[in-house]
């Protein structure tokens, strides 16, 4: 199992395929298992991809120190050092979108495009719970529901057969997805259930979530930059992705129509998308 040293933990890394190097950030509560197989066969035939676990995240160790989004690009950063990486482009999803963002402000030299998925420049708990409240109030489904639930105080507490009764809230999918692609939503709550976060990691991340702000400097970011977002997002709501766009120099914006949090609705446009984006 590849691991290196980084900081003060061995980081569990993965390298697929061929090309210039692109390296993928995961989000919260998740490890690399949970990329979308069909997002890691279409850019690694393009790119050198470097997949990797978080700190304290499935195989990567956990560490003693303070858990911030800073903390979590210092350990990228550290990870393509490690590697002989000097440029990269970089790609981040969710939590690991404001890594992103938090690498290409204090490691400008290391990025050289920047993909920045279902991200937000920061986070507001309780605007949030707001808005999944109004949702509730308007007469939500049971999903949303569970979601709103499970969100105090962030989901600490899963039960114990959550994972297998929500796929679809857990993973960023609709529910139209779950029921159209039941092989994917078993495979990856089989990978999820192999490399469990503990609830202390978890809510590390939920805090350095909550304490991340890059609003302000979004405007020194120079890397050329895209930014992707499901237009059927429950998780980060969309007007996010317009926000980030209009913060940074000449960023690029597509939203998904039919997509939630992970754009698995519509990986195949995603793909095309990327890829034209970065060659």
């Amino acid at each position: 199992m590849p691991k290196v040293n980084v900081n003060d933990i061995q980081m569990y890394y993965e390298v697929k395929g061929r090309g210039f190097p692109l390296v993928m950030i995961m989000g919260m509560n998740n490890t690399m298992e949970t990329w979308d197989p069909r997002l890691v066969e279409g850019l690694s035939k393009h790119f050198k991809l470097v997949l990797f676990d978080n700190c304290g995240v499935g195989r990567t160790d956990i560490s003693k120190g303070e858990y911030t989004i800073k903390r979590f690009a210092d350990d990228t950063a550290g990870l393509m050092k490690a590697l002989r990486i000097s440029k990269a482009h970089v790609l981040g999803i969710s939590m690991g979108g404001m890594i992103a963002q938090e690498l290409a402000l204090n490691y400008p030299e290391k990025v050289s495009k920047l993909v920045l998925c279902s991200t937000s420049s920061h986070y507001r708990f309780d605007e949030y719970n707001s808005k999944v409240m109004e949702a509730a109030d308007r007469g939500c489904s049971l999903e949303e529901l569970t979601k709103l639930i499970l969100s105090f105080p962030f989901a600490r507490d899963y039960p114990k057969d959550f994972l297998r009764e929500h796929p679809g809230w857990v993973f960023g999918f609709t529910s139209d997805f779950v029921k159209e692609n039941p092989d994917l939503a078993k495979l990856l709550i089989q990978r999820a259930e192999e490399n469990p976060i503990s609830p202390e990691v978890l809510s590390h991340q939920h805090g350095a979530v909550l304490g991340f702000n890059a609003q302000a400097r979004l405007k020194h970011v120079k890397a050329p930059t895209l930014v992707l977002h499901g237009r059927k997002d429950v998780s980060v709501p969309p007007e996010n992705g317009s926000t980030l766009a209009k913060a940074i120099p000449k960023a690029k914006l597509v939203y998904f129509e039919k997509s939630n949090h992970m754009l698995a609705e519509e990986m195949g446009d995603v793909i095309h998308v990327l890829t034209d984006f970065l060659l």
